[in-house]
């Protein structure tokens, strides 16, 4: 996906100056209303992600320039987001999980993990697309923003939100994840958070198709 196909060039300057004003107010949206104003960095190789584990937050920061600010969702405290220094590895926006998902068998369609996949079954993974991976089978992809941890460690960004990240984050660029992030008293104070993670659960049939990966502009993706 190409960054002019996520939002128009002749905006940017002035629907960024409105994001940055608008993280003072403090709200949760609905989600179709959910957004956040993304910008194309001069130089790729001067891209940073921080994330904040405690406020919960994304800041993709091109040296001093803030790019994108958005909540993220992290781990459990059983399946921690690991903390640290990584590098954007791999992106693969039609990314499953190699490891939790559901088990198909005709129209009996049941969540569960790969390595438990009953006989006479096949193994379907959870939907992830918009992937950057940052470190073995660790990464940010498009999924529900819980307000407290949720995820099995993966870092989950608003579906329309994980477009805009995985367009701007070249392959390489550093990122470090800790307790706290220095952006977290200006860019990431009183950051607008969504609502998605209370909508209902799509289908199981809807999750195991096609339609998951390429259609999630118009679907939510729980989990």
């Amino acid at each position: 996906m190409s960054f002019l196909s996520v939002f128009s060039v002749s905006i940017r300057a002035l629907a960024f100056a409105g994001a940055v004003l608008g993280l003072i107010g403090c709200a949760s949206l609905p989600e179709a209303e959910y957004d956040a104003v993304a910008l194309p960095p001069n130089d790729p190789d001067d891209v940073v992600v921080k994330v904040s584990l405690q406020n919960r937050a994304v800041y993709v920061m091109e040296k001093d320039r803030p790019l994108l600010v958005t909540p993220v969702a992290i781990g459990r405290p059983e399946t921690p987001t690991p903390m640290g220094r990584f590098t954007a590895f791999r992106k693969d926006a039609r990314k499953r999980s190699n490891t939790y998902g559901f088990h198909v068998n005709g129209s009996n369609i049941r969540p569960g993990k790969s390595a438990n996949t009953p006989r006479g079954a096949r193994y379907v993974g959870y939907p992830m697309p918009y992937w950057v991976e940052f470190k073995p089978g660790y990464g940010f992809h498009a999924g529900s923003v819980w307000p407290t941890p949720r995820s099995h460690g993966c870092l989950r960004l608003h579906q329309n939100v994980a477009p805009k990240f995985f367009s701007i984050v070249p392959q390489g660029a550093p990122i470090h994840i800790a307790r706290t992030q220095p952006e977290d008293a200006t860019l990431g104070r009183n950051l607008k958070r969504p609502t998605d993670y209370a909508d209902p659960d799509p289908p199981a049939s809807y999750m195991i198709s096609d339609a998951a990966l390429v259609d999630i502009m118009g679907k939510r993706l729980r989990q």
